[in-house]
């Protein structure tokens, strides 16, 4: 008991949102210390790893034949087990002040919807990455906390938490999940469905970065008061030569309709499921969005039409959940309810 009470004195204590798309770590007394991209680019012969974060992800869908550019998170979960290890020794080390000396405890986000054997896999990684504790929150739970909602009061609080790989809709109250749905739908099927329409609409082949790009800048769920357009560039898949053109944030929004209809058909069922008196409580206090997908143009608007409820985007979306896990590690006795059964050594 002592020496686990020394090396957590000495070592980095961090929270950590492991994103399909961006991995946020926050250590306890500093905040957010690091946020990248979730991407490892590897050395194919000897598996060397060659970049991890920001770096690595310039190198998606430029690399030569030698070098693999990999995100090894894929809907919210892992999908490369040594890949993600490697994503999770880097990161850990980059924040740690005593590197090697003493291993950190560390709080990781996971969607709400993983089976047991994939909270195994983020254990294992964690743990074989450099950890000496790992401990498993809901993100739903963990971005309604960084918004600053009361979750341990018996009110109910609805959370829609859109990342990168999936959509995480929970109603909480009394420190609990009452009701959620997690599909796994997010950016990601965003960005695929906007590679697809310039396929189909214009015989042009786009790169997953320009799509985010073009999400990013014109994209949108609702129609804009003002709509815009921008420059693409690709290649021509008739002629097989580089190609630019324009599109108007009009398409784009059709390229988007089934992803955003899949979130919003989501968010309908779940209040389909809510108990009454929660449903009151959603009535009177509106519906929280977080994650990057809360950032795209509309979607609140539409939701809103939707639903007929007050929609509440987050002040800073992207940072809900790893703000959230933050403050469950520096109040860890008072959110111990919180945290997922079978992992609290």
């Amino acid at each position: 008991m002592f020496l686990s009470n020394l090396m957590g004195f000495f070592s980095t204590d961090a929270a950590m949102d492991l994103g399909t798309a961006n991995t946020l770590v926050f250590v306890k007394g500093r905040g957010i210390v690091l946020n990248e991209p979730s991407v490892v680019a590897v050395d194919k012969a000897s598996g060397k790893v060659l970049a991890v974060g920001s770096e690595a992800k310039l190198m998606l869908g430029r690399t030569p034949d030698e070098i693999n550019a990999v995100r090894p998170m894929k809907d919210g979960v892992i999908a490369d087990f040594e890949v993600t290890e490697d994503l999770l020794r880097e990161f850990i080390q980059r924040v740690q002040k005593h590197k090697f000396l003493y291993r950190p405890r560390l709080i990781i986000c996971v969607p709400s919807g993983i089976t047991e054997v994939e909270k195994r896999a983020v254990i294992d990684s964690a743990e074989r990455a450099g950890a000496r504790q790992v401990l498993l929150v809901p993100e739903p739970i963990a971005a309604a906390i960084g918004v600053g909602l009361p979750v341990d009061t018996p009110t109910g609080n609805m959370v829609v938490d859109i990342g990168g790989g999936t959509t995480e809709i929970a109603v909480i109250a009394l420190n609990g999940i009452v009701t959620k749905t997690s599909i796994r739908v997010g950016g990601d099927e965003m960005d695929e469905a906007i590679v697809n329409y310039a396929k189909k609409a214009y015989n042009m082949l786009i790169g997953e970065q320009t799509a985010e790009r073009i999400k990013i800048e014109i994209g949108s769920a609702f129609p804009l008061t003002d709509e815009m357009d921008m420059e693409i560039k690709g290649r021509d898949l008739v002629r097989g030569i580089p190609r630019t053109l324009r599109v108007s944030s009009v398409e784009i929004r059709e390229a988007l309709q089934e992803p955003v209809t899949a979130i919003v058909n989501a968010l309908r069922e779940s209040l389909e499921r809510t108990p009454p008196e929660l449903a009151a409580d959603i009535v009177d206090r509106g519906i929280y969005l977080s994650g990057g997908g809360a950032l795209l143009r509309g979607l609140d608007l539409l939701m809103r039409e939707v639903t007929n409820l007050n929609i509440r985007v987050a002040q800073d979306p992207l940072t809900c959940v790893v703000l959230g896990a933050g403050r469950i590690l520096e109040q860890i006795e008072d959110f111990e309810k919180v945290i997922l059964p079978g992992h609290k050594d």
